[in-house]
């Protein structure tokens, strides 16, 4: 085993958002062991680099989706972008459609990222929403556009399937859901998966063997191009059949029990 990709919300943080020390002391032998473990999540850098414990595990970190990627040192090393013309397009159909919408760039997210919104009520997403003027983003210098997110509050969930088939005939985009109430829209070179070969080619690394963690639809490419793939117990059902392993759900310190066993390996 050479690499261990550990997704964030929903796996490697509970439910509270917290790494456990538990969990950091599994990291901390793997580590040892001689094994990179390099953080894969949707959310942008700032919102990883704020979660505590994290910059003290001194990992690469792969952003929004394998659209940016870190050093252990906080050195950008790649992007993948949007070009201003499908972000144009792409934004007007979501807007049809009457869903929220996230946009992750270098300046930051706006109207803002994701994870400050968990805690928001219907009627507060709808304000944020409708009332931000997304021909700001436009403005802004140099402006590289690395994700949208397309969100609906969480009761009502079924309304993704409708945007996902609206975008399903654009070849230049990629797709995938980090939650049941949202789709996350990158560049076809931003998925979790290619992320990863990516870091090991940029390296000059061969990973014999890749473990990889995660609950979301976002960590399916991820699941692809790994040797073995591990769910959460709190993943849904379609994410769960698509890994090589169950594990414990995130509230459960599922990601240090699974790691405790995986170190018999090493």
């Amino acid at each position: 085993m050479r690499c261990v990709s550990l997704d964030l919300d929903g796996t490697l943080l509970n439910s509270n958002h917290e790494i456990t020390p538990a969990s950091q002391e599994a990291i901390r032998q793997l580590q040892a062991n001689g094994v990179d473990v390099i953080l894969n999540t949707g959310r942008a850098y700032q919102d990883v680099v704020k979660v505590p414990g994290v910059q003290e595990m001194n990992c690469p970190i792969i952003c929004v989706n394998g659209s940016v990627l870190y050093s252990k040192t906080g050195k950008l090393l790649y992007e993948a972008t949007l070009p201003l013309s499908v972000y144009k397009r792409t934004l007007s159909l979501l807007r049809e459609l009457n869903v929220g919408v996230l946009v992750y760039t270098n300046h930051g997210g706006f109207p803002s990222t994701l994870p400050p919104l968990h805690s928001k009520s219907k009627e507060e997403l709808e304000g944020l929403f409708q009332t931000y003027d997304y021909d700001q983003v436009l403005k802004l210098e140099d402006v590289k556009i690395y994700k949208l997110i397309a969100l609906v509050h969480a009761e009502e969930a079924e309304r993704i399937a409708g945007v996902k088939e609206a975008l399903a005939g654009y070849d230049d985009i990629s797709t995938a859901s980090s939650f049941p109430n949202n789709v996350e829209i990158t560049s076809t070179e931003a998925q979790k998966g290619k992320a990863l070969r990516r870091y090991e080619l940029m390296h000059n690394l061969l990973f014999d063997e890749i473990y990889a963690f995660g609950d979301g639809g976002n960590d399916i490419s991820q699941f692809e191009i790994a040797t073995q793939s591990v769910a959460m117990a709190n993943a849904p059902e379609e994410v769960k059949a698509k890994a090589t392993i169950v594990t414990k759900s995130n509230d459960e310190d599922g990601v240090s029990y699974a790691i405790t066993d995986l170190l018999k390996l090493v």
